[in-house]
């Protein structure tokens, strides 16, 4: 049973697929959405990143100060993805460094979840203007950087945070109270809908049943599913 004082731990103050063609050129992917971005088109993360602050696949490409790639362990375990930067990310081009980023630090680290174990990106590397919802296009034109940071970092477990994170991966769309903690296999992983921090922030109820309390139970058992994964790999 969860007390006060752990949810209060993490409280804030104040696609696989066909191999690519030899003579794929990848300087070709920011110029058109037409062209694809195939499973092993990166071999590191660097190169995605000058790629995506030169793409256009898409409009937020015009409005972007930097491109958001990624931040954390690139052989981590666990994968956290977001929507979609916003205006500290775009200034920094680190995701999830705002009040948002901060209370996900904690909770992580209120179960002992370190850097070296996670990894956070997002499911469109530019900001959508005024923080508004990622469209559909701007989704599609940007999954083949998700799929190959998935593929590059090789994580056992994902954590979606927000409507659009489940619907890339998993094409969920009830809402997140009804799938939140709820484990998905697919592909050889194991995905899960969390809550996305910054509801919680407006969300600051401890009780028992509250968002804050639920996301506790979920992240304990992240963590566990973890530990269970190592054991039966040790």
């Amino acid at each position: 049973m969860a007390t006060e004082d752990q949810i209060s731990l993490f409280d804030l103050s104040a696609d696989s697929g066909s191999a690519t063609p030899r003579d794929y050129n990848p300087d070709l992917i920011p110029a058109d959405v037409k062209i694809p971005i195939l499973p092993g088109t990166y071999q590191t993360m660097d190169q995605m990143k000058v790629h995506c602050n030169q793409c256009y696949r898409c409009p937020l490409g015009q409005t972007r100060t930097h491109a958001v790639i990624g931040r954390g362990n690139l052989q981590a375990p666990i994968m956290v993805i977001g929507e979609g930067p916003g205006q500290n990310e775009d200034e920094t081009g680190i995701p999830f460094v705002g009040r948002a980023g901060q209370l996900l630090d904690k909770i992580l680290a209120s179960v002992e979840l370190s850097e070296a174990e996670v990894f956070i990106c997002n499911v469109v590397k530019c900001r959508p203007p005024g923080n508004r919802d990622p469209e559909t296009a701007e989704i599609e034109a940007c999954k083949g950087y998700l799929m190959e940071q998935i593929r590059m970092v090789d994580p056992q477990i994902i954590l979606l945070t927000g409507k659009y994170a489940m619907l890339t991966m998993l094409g969920i769309k009830q809402g997140i109270t009804k799938v939140r903690g709820q484990w998905t296999e697919k592909d050889g992983r194991l995905y899960m809908p969390i809550f996305h921090p910054a509801y919680l922030l407006r969300n600051q109820s401890k009780e028992k049943g509250s968002p804050k309390w639920l996301m506790w139970q979920d992240i304990q058992a992240v963590k566990a599913k973890l530990e269970e994964i190592r054991g039966v790999s040790a």
